[in-house]
This record gives C-alpha cells, sequence and structure tokens, in this order.
C-alpha cells in the first residue's frame, strides 16, 4: 500500500497581513456604509411623517381600511 499524497500547492507570495481598520477602511470605500449607525427609533422623527407622528406607510395602511370598518 502507498502513503496518500499530498496536493502540491503552487508558491505564491505572501502578502503582509492588512491591519482591521485598514481593511474596514477599504472595504467601506469600495462598498459604501451598508447598515447606519443608528436604528430608526433611534433618531427625531422626521418632517414629513406629518405632525400625527405616523409615516407614510401608516398613513397609505389607514387610507387602506374599508368605510365599515369604522376608522
Amino acid at each position: 500500500m502507498s502513503e496518500p499524497v499530498e496536493p502540491v500547492e503552487p508558491n505564491e507570495p505572501e502578502e503582509p497581513e492588512e491591519p482591521e481598520w485598514k481593511r474596514k477602511q477599504r472595504l467601506a470605500r469600495i462598498f459604501g456604509d451598508v447598515l447606519p449607525e443608528t436604528t430608526k427609533d433611534e433618531r427625531e422623527p422626521s418632517t414629513e411623517s406629518g405632525e400625527s407622528g405616523e409615516s407614510a406607510a401608516d398613513r397609505w395602511l389607514k387610507s387602506q381600511v374599508p368605510p365599515h370598518h369604522g376608522g
């Protein structure tokens, strides 16, 4: 029986390790900020949501309720 042969990998020049902060900076430059720093509930209400504090989605949903359901 013969012993298993390990695959031979080509000699690749080793790249110096990049610091984490530099890697994050590079990825942010390429892809931009994926997520905002704060969530919607942490921010001040916007003026476009009206005086009642309802969002556009809430106003649309309420406008879809049939009259016989009250409202």
